[in-house]
């Protein structure tokens, strides 16, 4: 039989397992809020965490709590930092309360540690108290947004890191595919040739832009409410504490945070966090849409395009013998329809928020974190097991620049698009060479043709050309 402890809140009494490092209030919210099946983050819970340190240094280095209580809350935030009681924080990653339930599993594991530390016993909270000296100086008003984006920071350098070493990646691929001649295709449809290393040089500057966009939104993320308290009148917050708490959290973070210029707007709005989650948007899209191109390019390889040939990860079928599918930009697309369905949401749960505070942070973290999350795990396998191993199939590109009748257009200048047009309608029919058509009508002189129709020339301004 489980042993139990009775503890009581403003709403009643209940019985808390013996044992258990979280509280009344932390039990309430695990029993009204079984939405997901899935726990807060980590990091997330590791930045209430970091929160709840700083508030206690403050409040104990400007005596607004007694030194023993603070020294034994900064040994819980130590202990909960370095990955112990992870089993402890018992709420679902969505919540009603605007947080507040997170916030208190947060205050009453480390309460309860720190009164074991001082050698009380779990749930006496006179010793150490969850409100009156965890959550002391605090609302969760501004400790859980304030997390929130610490945590958006923190899972995003992971984000960047591999977005970088993507548009590395694709520079690689951009540099030794180069020389390497294909037609360039427009709605599907030939258009002019290009090189194959001009097309991976766009993916990588796609990549450039979007580590840029990222990191733009991210300062938003620097910006941060402590001391706001409940709606940013900074209600029972003492001066030692609201002019020091911001400096004394870059400290623990080693980042510099600086407070919002106006509490109430830093309390009530979380457009920081729908820029934010624009931006993965934006990447996602750009991710996609390049995964777009790998999956057709290598498409066939016999019916299809064939101009570049992915790694072969994992049998393709269950029924067709050696079929191999573009599986990893398959699951880069996947997630990428995931990012832009939690922006969708994400912009929602922005909108909805009434006058002094948005009570729908708990599914924009939920969804935000994820999408961090997921884009930085699609990225990582779609350099690992595909672009590393992108093989260009010289010889398809070849071919089909010799098929198409795209040059053409090279001709405009000299003979005019009327005349282009028909050369091109004609080579289309009879599948006579654009070149052959052009020196049979006496259109050109054979030589200019040979300048005008070099394929390498077309890929490039001729301002450009050596």
């Amino acid at each position: 039989m489980i042993k139990t402890r009775l503890e009581s809140d403003s709403v009643g009494e209940l019985s808390v397992p013996s044992e258990a490092y979280y509280g009344i209030q932390s039990l309430r919210a695990k029993n009204n809020f079984d939405i997901t099946g899935n726990a807060m983050s980590p990091t997330f819970i590791k930045n209430i965490t970091l929160i709840k340190k700083a508030a206690a240094i403050v409040n104990g280095e400007y005596g607004l709590l007694e030194k023993e209580r603070a020294d034994a809350i900064v040994f819980a935030c130590d202990e909960v930092l370095g990955g112990k009681y992870s089993d402890s924080f018992i709420v679902d990653a969505v919540q009603g309360g605007a947080g507040t339930s997170a916030n208190m599993n947060v205050n009453e594991v480390i309460a309860n540690i720190a009164i074991e530390h001082l050698g009380g016993e779990k749930g006496n909270y006179s010793i150490v108290h969850p409100n009156d000296h965890v959550n002391m100086e605090q609302s969760t008003n501004d400790v859980i947004p304030t997390a929130g984006k610490l945590t958006v920071i923190t899972l995003s350098r992971e984000l960047i890191a591999e977005l970088h070493a993507l548009a590395t990646a694709l520079g690689k691929k951009s540099v030794e595919f180069n020389d390497v001649l294909k037609m360039g295709r427009t709605q599907l449809q030939d258009a002019v040739p290009m090189r194959m290393g001009q097309a991976f040089h766009a993916f990588s500057a796609a990549v450039k832009r979007d580590i840029k966009r990222i990191s733009s939104t991210l300062d938003e993320m620097h910006v941060i409410n402590m001391g706001a308290t409940a709606i940013g009148t900074a209600i029972n917050a003492k001066p030692q504490y609201f002019d020091h708490i911001t400096g004394k959290l870059s400290e623990l973070f080693g980042e510099k945070l600086e407070r919002a210029g106006d509490l109430f707007d830093g309390t009530q709005n979380v457009d920081g966090f729908a820029s934010v989650s624009g931006a993965l948007k934006a990447c996602a899209i750009n991710l996609s849409k390049m995964c777009n191109d790998l999956r057709l390019m290598s498409s066939g390889p016999r019916t299809g395009l064939g101009e570049i040939i992915l790694p072969a990860k994992q049998n393709g079928s269950s029924i067709m013998p050696g079929k191999v599918n573009p599986v990893i930009p398959e699951v880069v697309n996947q997630t990428a329809f995931l990012v832009i369905g939690h922006d969708v949401t994400i912009t929602m749960a922005a909108e909805a928020g009434q006058l002094e505070l948005n009570a729908f942070e708990p599914v924009i973290f939920y969804q935000l974190f994820e999408s961090i999350r997921a884009l930085t795990g699609a990225i990582d396998t779609l350099i690992k097991n595909c672009v590393d191993g992108i093989v260009v199939n010289r010889e398809r590109c070849e071919e089909w620049v010799n098929r198409s009748v795209g040059i053409v257009t090279a001709l405009n200048p000299y003979i005019g698009y009327k005349k282009a047009a028909e050369i091109a309608k004609e080579s289309l029919k009879t599948g006579e060479p654009i070149k052959s058509l052009v020196i049979r009508k006496k259109l050109m002189d054979e030589a200019k043709l040979d300048e005008v129709l070099n394929p390498f020339l077309l890929t490039e301004p001729e301002t450009e050309r050596k």
